[in-house]
């Protein structure tokens, strides 16, 4: 015969409370340990009891920061940017106000400063002054070397028979009537008065220059090839004061041509006109040394 268990002894009657929640324990399963996670959140429930007020949990959740490296960087740059800014609008705000509360010791060195630069700014507009004169004088320096270039060349004319010249001289007059004066009597006459400093000469409408030779032709003389018949007159611009001494010299041209039985005339003037010209003559062999 089967054994009734003490559960069958007890009775199948409608459940009381304290029944069922008897049965639901031994339904449920054990217990899980609480996570750390629900650790954390309960203990910050906990710390953040009902006893803090809304400001003082702000405060919690505020401090200490949690921000990043980049936020960190970021904020940086922006703190430097806004200081920048401020800085200049300060100085800008400033910069008309400045004088109005400076000192007067303060006004007196900022009107020394500007005397000073004033003092440089004057220096430096005599200096450039100075330089536009330096630019001036050398223009004008070429100026005159071009004027001095231009005269040299008439110079070099006049010596060369190329120009007319004009100036203090000696007049020289040769009478001839029995035809005894020879080319080379002339030719002393003209080696001696460029001795005494003759800067042209001209011998009846012939001018005398460097390359001038004199020959007999007959009972007249040639100059250059050119005829010439007496009285032979010698137009010469120079010093007359040295020139006819040089000519009357004891043993000079003079006598000579008188022992000829020539007459010799010299007579001073303030103007001698030589106005025979010489047509320029490219020389066949000789060149410049700077060509």
């Amino acid at each position: 015969m089967r054994q009734m268990s003490h559960e069958d002894e007890t009775p199948k009657g409608p459940d009381t409370p304290e029944a069922a929640e008897h049965r639901l324990r031994r339904e449920l399963p054990e217990e899980v340990p609480e996570t750390a996670a629900e650790t954390a959140n309960e203990d910050a429930t906990k710390g953040s009891g009902p006893g803090l007020t809304g400001r003082q949990r702000l405060v919690q959740g505020l401090w200490p920061p949690r921000v990043s490296r980049a936020q960190l960087i970021v904020a940086l740059l922006l703190f430097g940017l806004g200081f920048g800014l401020a800085v200049q609008v300060a100085s800008n705000s400033d910069s008309g106000n400045a004088l109005r509360g400076a000192r007067q010791e303060d006004l007196v060195r900022i009107l020394d400063e500007l005397d000073n630069r004033t003092q440089r700014l004057a220096d430096e507009k005599q200096g450039l002054e100075d330089q536009r004169s330096e630019l001036e004088n050398s223009s004008n320096q070429a100026e005159e070397a071009r004027k001095q270039t231009v005269e040299k060349e008439k110079q070099l004319g006049i010596l060369a028979g190329t120009v007319a010249a004009q100036g203090p001289g000696i007049t020289m007059t040769i009478d001839d009537p029995k035809g005894t004066v020879r080319a080379d009597m002339l030719l002393d006459a003209v080696q001696e008065l460029r001795a005494a400093g003759a800067e042209a000469i001209q011998v009846n409408g012939v001018r005398v220059v460097a390359n001038t030779y004199l020959t007999d032709s007959g009972k007249s003389v040639s100059v250059d090839g050119n005829k010439i018949s007496q009285p032979y007159r010698f137009k010469v611009i120079g010093k007359s004061q040295d020139l006819e001494p040089a000519l009357n010299i004891p043993g000079g041209v003079v006598q000579t041509l008188e022992k000829e039985q020539a007459t010799v005339a010299v007579e001073r003037s303030t103007k001698i006109i030589v106005d025979a010209l010489r047509a320029a003559k490219r020389p066949d062999y000789a060149r410049s040394s700077s060509e």
